[in-house]
């Protein structure tokens, strides 16, 4: 049986085996669209550790004990779920594969500006990627784990991690929402390259609030996109008229603290004085980042919500999934 697949081998068909998030950025790179170097461990690899630990019991016994109306039920069945699959060994074929597929990937010590001595060794970004993902009805945005700035000693621990996210209280409540309790649901693990983004955000390309087709709307932060989920600050905000890419909106917002990587992972500093009030993205970096989404949009056929990370004066895709609002 494949584990593990390079991006390259996968695309957007391959939800099953990838996850979403996973086949779409195999399909992302067959378009030409930049994306962080990295692999994928397939679904089959996690279900191949479930059966090799005998585990696949003691989740059925625990989904079935869960009272989707009891938080507490919901909270110690998680507990269980999750405790069984982090205690629980990869088999080492696996494990020595993963471990193969990391060295080639040649992650480069590195190191975010802000913090000079941070970074002594090669890190990528682990992120779970759902095999019922990204379809224009169910996203899972947000509802699985990431970690970022993963280095070789805690990469097979974050793995597991991403596994066991899928019965994090969330997931379970996510999947009881969406009527997928009974349904078969796997999870892939997506292992890239590690960006130290000056800048990153999401694009939406059709304005989320008046849902405009015609109109896309960029949001921009210092550092790494964390910052962004966590809610913790107010992004810059560029609109963007896609018939003729006028810059219709700019929406400069102060930043004060930023995230960045670390050997620890990634910690919360405060963004330096002189870059706090300045705009994020210039005007033709805006420009430059709205032709690569309308890119994408024009491949998938539909409004996307897309991921973006800019290091170094270039743009990488992160993810892209379906706008599921509309």
């Amino acid at each position: 049986m494949i584990f593990i697949k390079d991006f390259k081998e996968i695309n957007k068909k391959d939800i099953q085996i990838a996850g979403g998030k996973g086949a779409n950025l195999g399909e992302l790179i067959k378009i030409g669209i930049p994306v962080p170097d990295g692999f994928i461990i397939l679904a089959g690899a996690f279900e191949e550790f479930l059966e090799e630990n005998d585990i696949n019991v003691e989740i059925k016994k625990s989904w079935n004990r869960i009272n989707i109306k009891d938080i507490e039920s919901v909270e110690e069945n998680s507990e269980i779920l999750r405790n069984l699959i982090l205690k629980a060994k990869i088999p080492k074929k696996i494990e020595e594969e993963i471990l193969k597929e990391f060295d080639k990937l040649k992650t480069k010590p590195t190191h975010h500006r802000s913090e000079p001595k941070a970074m002594a060794g090669g890190y990528v970004a682990v992120r779970s990627s759902a095999t019922t993902e990204d379809s224009k009805i169910d996203s899972w945005a947000g509802e699985l784990e990431t970690y970022l700035n993963t280095s070789k000693e805690n990469l097979i621990e974050n793995i597991k991690k991403c596994w066991s996210s899928l019965y994090t209280p969330r997931a379970i409540f996510y999947r009881f929402q969406r009527k997928l309790d009974q349904t078969p649901v796997s999870v892939a693990v997506v292992v890239q390259k590690m960006v130290q983004s000056d800048v990153s955000g999401v694009c939406f390309t059709v304005h989320p609030v008046i849902k405009d087709k015609n109109q896309m709307v960029i949001e921009a932060a210092w550092g790494l996109g964390e910052i962004l989920v966590q809610g913790k600050i107010i992004p810059d905000s560029y609109v963007i008229e896609k018939s003729n890419r006028k810059i219709l909106e700019v929406n400069k917002n102060i930043q004060n603290k930023m995230i960045i990587g670390t050997k620890m992972g990634t910690k919360i500093i405060s963004v330096p004085k002189p870059k706090r009030e300045k705009q994020k993205l210039s005007e033709e970096q805006i420009k430059e980042l709205a032709e690569i989404c309308i890119k994408i949009e024009d491949h998938y056929q539909y409004p996307q919500d897309i991921e973006w990370v800019f290091e170094r004066g270039k743009f990488y895709i992160v993810q892209t999934r379906p706008i599921t609002a509309l």
